[in-house]
């Protein structure tokens, strides 16, 4: 393959991904003021007007207000996901933005269904921790958050199995104890039937359609750690940003 030269992303672009990371790490959390324009072309060594069209792209993508105030973060009814979180994690010590918090209703060892056992490569039927929780914002519910798994890692981290919030979260919670840590995901977005048991919860019918979001996480050694999906709250919504230059 031809190799191609690697150019840099327009100067307004790389502003704008650099403020759109802190805030997804939640560096800079919900509410919080932006540099002025001033100071971020000061700090950039950029015109006003490029300054100026960071902000405004970053407002178009949802996640700032601006007012006579300032620039603000404003992200809305946006889904915090599992991989914001573990980003969020690493940079902060939380998983969690302002205003967030997290309800577990189940942990339990269960027996792996066949989607669960395929993901986690263990044998279908072969006991694996289930934790289930609600996430929750001012809004109302964010997402119900279930995630699988290998049951051996219960005897490493028993509070795998108490139905309680993990200090460190699983991700945490496992490199600590075992040294394997997330290195690698994939998301897959997809609309799903609402299980019976999710429903209440949500506050829709069971059998109804909904925004789901899974994520499948491996190891610096290419083994899978955690298969988690996420059932979204009525008008939440998912958006990812990605250069293509």
């Amino acid at each position: 393959m031809t190799p191609k030269v690697q150019r840099a992303a327009p100067p307004f672009m790389q502003i704008a991904d650099d403020l759109r990371v802190k805030i997804k790490q939640g560096v800079l959390p919900q509410d919080a003021k932006l540099p002025s324009i001033a100071e971020l072309s000061r700090e950039w060594g950029v015109a006003t007007a490029t300054a100026a069209k960071a902000i405004k792209h970053l407002q178009d993508e949802g996640y700032v207000r601006s007012s006579s105030q300032g620039t603000f973060v404003d992200l809305g009814r946006k889904l915090t996901s599992g991989p914001d979180r573990l980003q969020m994690l690493r940079a902060t010590g939380s998983g969690f933005r302002p205003g967030e918090r997290v309800d577990i209703i189940s942990a339990e060892l269960v027996a792996a269904p066949a989607h669960v056992a395929e993901a986690l490569k263990v044998g279908e039927g072969e006991q694996v921790v289930q934790r289930r929780r609600v996430y929750r914002d001012d809004d109302g519910v964010v997402a119900v958050s279930t995630s699988w798994l290998a049951g051996d890692l219960a005897e490493a981290a028993p509070e795998l199995l108490e139905v309680g919030p993990l200090p460190k979260m699983t991700f945490g919670l496992i490199e600590e104890r075992t040294g394997r840590r997330a290195a690698r995901r994939r998301d897959v977005v997809a609309m799903a039937l609402v299980p019976e048991d999710i429903a209440p919860v949500l506050g829709v019918e069971a059998g109804s359609q909904a925004l789901t979001m899974t994520n499948q996480y491996w190891d610096q050694h290419g083994e899978p750690t955690e298969y988690a999906r996420d059932f979204l709250g009525t008008g939440r919504e998912l958006s990812a940003e990605y250069s293509l230059d």
